[in-house]
Order: C-alpha cells, then structure tokens, then sequence
C-alpha cells in the first residue's frame, strides 16, 4: 500500500485518480486503535473487494505532519474517502464493519 510522505504526494495521488474512491488511512505508529484497523484495511486493497473502483493509500501523520495539520487530522485512525479529490465522507475509530458500510455506500455512487 502507498504510504504518502508529503503534502505534494497526497495531493498527486488524489490527482492521479479523479475517477475512482480514493480512501485515505490516516494514522500513527503508537495508535493501538490503528495498529488493529491497519492490516484490516491492507487486506481491502490486497484482497481487490470493490475491484478498480478504489485505491487506497495511507498517511502516517507523525511523518507527514504537513497533511495531518492541513486536513486538521485529531483522532486516529482516520479515513478520508474521496471522489474527485473532494471529500465524500470520513470515519474516525476502529469500526471496521461501519468502515466497510461507509466504502459500500460510497461505491455505490462511483
């Protein structure tokens, strides 16, 4: 999973996808809600579950404080889905299956 390092490369990276859903993980190495929801959203992306619709990446925000504190990122894991490079809906907390309610959703829309 592409793991973004700056501004510059979050900001291509939802440039580089205007057609799909674009779901961002926004979280921290000593976040132990993020440790349990990390490999859980790695395997969306391993397993292909909506197929081309979606691209994933994510964003360490002790690293990448820039984006963190641009997007006003407070509590971890956070995810962002975007279409467009607008924000379509978010989830802060460990819900994967809300996680997974949210995505279908937004995938139905794509």
């Amino acid at each position: 999973m592409r793991e973004l390092e700056t501004y510059d490369e979050y900001k291509e990276f939802l440039e580089e996808h205007p057609d799909k859903l674009v779901i961002i993980d926004f979280h921290a190495e000593w976040c132990g809600p993020c440790k349990m929801m990390g490999p859980k959203f790695e395997n969306l992306e391993e397993e292909e579950k909506y197929g081309d619709k979606v691209v994933y990446a994510k964003v360490d925000v002790d690293e990448n404080e820039e984006t963190a504190e641009e997007l006003d990122i407070e509590g971890m894991p956070t995810f962002i889905l975007y279409v467009n490079g607008e924000t379509v809906n978010q989830m802060v907390g460990d819900d994967f299956n809300k996680l997974l309610g949210i995505i279908d959703e937004e995938v139905a829309k794509v």
